[in-house]
């Protein structure tokens, strides 16, 4: 695997409590997001290193960049049809790109328009933003929040071959550490090194909430 670990009890002691922050694996280049497949889909993938054959691109696909949040949506690679779990390197251009097309994929008074505005603003975007509660390895929910990204129409298109670097399956990653958390071994569970991103552009930070310092 082309992925950085580190043991997750390390990470806890350095990562912030609350706030959303968009917790990652990132350089200059490239940013790590992951999906989980059933088997046709992902192994696809794997092999021509582009998502298609039986990969709808006229469905809404979500991306995480948050480890710890797919396994709590696929059960560490345990639900049906989520057993194929995919590192994804992303284009770091592009990751932005998605970000900055986005729009909030449920309506609150705090993004600053109306209800009528945002509506508008649904219609028109191929880019959903969704804040979610951030989980540890258990599937415990946390202060801190963790985003997940929609994508459709031309932004599913460009994610399925031109935003790609390398597509990765990391399932027996995935399944060799779930023994760890099954027998309450955290010290010995090994994750993706991860930390806060954050944009340049400060605007889009102000507009996805995202927190600055560690909270």
């Amino acid at each position: 695997m082309k992925i950085e670990l580190k043991k997750y009890s390390e990470q806890l002691q350095e990562w912030p409590k609350s706030g959303h922050h968009i917790m990652a694996q990132y350089d200059d280049e490239e940013i790590i997001v992951y999906q989980s497949y059933r088997k046709e889909i992902g192994e696809f993938a794997v092999k021509n290193q582009f998502f298609g054959g039986a990969f709808s691109l006229d469905r809404m696909t979500w991306i995480k960049p948050n480890f710890l949040w797919m396994m709590y949506r696929n059960g560490w690679g345990t639900k049906e049809d989520q057993e194929v779990v995919l590192a994804i390197h992303l284009k770091r251009n592009a990751f932005e790109k998605y970000l900055q097309n986005a729009v909030y994929s449920s309506y609150n008074t705090d993004l600053k328009m109306s209800y009528e505005e945002w509506q508008t603003d649904v219609k028109s975007s191929s880019v959903r933003l969704q804040w979610d509660p951030d989980h540890d390895p258990y599937g415990n929910k946390l202060e801190r929040r963790a985003i997940q990204i929609g994508l459709r129409n031309e932004f599913t298109r460009s994610f399925a071959k031109d935003d790609v670097l390398l597509i990765e399956d990391i399932s027996a990653f995935v399944k060799e550490q779930y023994e760890f958390v099954k027998k309450k071994q955290l010290e010995n569970l090994l994750i993706p090194a991860e930390k806060p991103f954050l944009f340049a552009d400060e605007k889009l930070n102000v507009k996805l909430k995202i927190s600055g310092n560690h909270e």
